[in-house]
């Protein structure tokens, strides 16, 4: 396999923008665990193999357990995620995919009920972010390992 390019070389005020976003979302005091869940969550529903691999090396570095990991993809039948991770997780699939329902005013008060408003902009910044990059990755032709030599 082989990158189409190296988007930081071709462009460091893209990525200098998107660390940016990153650090704001690491000190917003978001947990870090419910962040990455997020990431790896939407990065699968994206199809982003470099991100997907990244964040659930990210989480295996929190600690996480390996059933959380690898039971994201089904997490609605899994019982190993809070109500509150539920929540945000729900909410990440459906602003990833925003164009077919919406955020529902169900869903958002489900949000509500874990999350306050601050929280709740918080969350929609870090499914944002990782929008953008996943785009990024699959625009550029990433895949795990590819920047090994970058």
């Amino acid at each position: 396999m082989k990158t189409r390019m190296n988007y930081r070389q071709a462009n460091p005020g893209a990525l200098a923008t998107m660390f940016q976003l990153e650090k704001f979302i690491n000190s917003s005091g978001l947990d870090k665990t419910l962040i990455e869940l997020i990431k790896l969550r939407v990065s699968q529903l994206n199809g982003c193999a470099y991100c997907v691999a990244m964040h659930a090396k990210d989480l295996r570095k929190l600690g996480v357990e390996e059933e959380r990991i690898d039971l994201i993809p089904v997490w609605r039948e899994a019982p190993v995620y809070t109500e509150a991770e539920q929540a945000a997780l729900a909410l990440a699939e459906a602003v990833t995919h925003i164009s077919e329902a919406g955020v529902p005013d169900d869903l958002y008060d489900q949000v509500r009920v874990h999350y306050d408003e601050t929280q709740f902009v918080t969350l929609i910044m870090v499914i944002n972010t990782i929008n953008s990059w996943n785009r990024i990755a699959i625009s550029t032709g990433m895949f795990p390992g590819c920047d090994r030599d970058w």
